[in-house]
């Protein structure tokens, strides 16, 4: 039997899930017996694979370049999963929204600054209006709140989705699991 392939992503977000994803320690060690990891921050992969079978999405959507890769992630990957409450709803990036991305971008590179006060146009990404969770954008299939995500939730969702069983995400959050 030939291994899944997963694939993790980051968005707008702080990387706290995909912390936690590794806080699996050990059992990392069991899911690479039965998964390829094919694109992930964690890898020196710089392109997103034509044919993903599970993609975990960390973060918000909140520049062009975001939506842009949460669209090409869904349209070549059969089970995405948004992970953690910034993916799910937008959370800590979505905060930024009653005050507007020119006034963030303003505050940021303008006001806070001694030398060479300038927006930057080519490192930083055109901001959207508002920052919004992915399944506003494309299909998610399933959702792994949290903030972030146990280890033990990771582990829980991710073996049920390698081997097709049931998922009751709710059991896996309800006691911290």
């Amino acid at each position: 039997m030939s291994k899944l392939k997963l694939a993790t992503a980051w968005l707008d977000g702080c990387s706290g899930c995909h912390m936690s994803f590794l806080d699996m320690d050990e059992r990392l060690l069991e899911l690479a017996e039965l998964v390829d990891l094919v694109y992930s921050p964690i890898v020196d992969v710089k392109q997103y694979p034509d044919e993903v079978d599970i993609a975990l999405v960390e973060g918000a959507v909140s520049s062009v370049d975001d939506e842009k890769k949460i669209r090409k992630i869904r349209a070549h990957t059969r089970t995405l999963v948004a992970m953690g409450d910034c993916a799910v709803t937008g959370n800590v990036p979505s905060m930024r929204n009653p005050i507007g991305p020119q006034a963030i971008l303003e505050r940021a590179y303008l006001e806070n600054v001694t030398a060479q006060a300038q927006i930057p146009c080519m490192i930083v990404p055109k901001l959207l209006p508002i920052v919004r969770p992915i399944h506003e954008f494309v299909k998610v299939d399933v959702f792994l709140p949290g903030c972030p995500p146990s280890a033990d939730t990771f582990h829980a969702a991710l073996t049920a989705l390698i081997q097709g069983a049931p998922l009751d995400i709710s059991a896996l959050t309800r006691f911290g699991a």
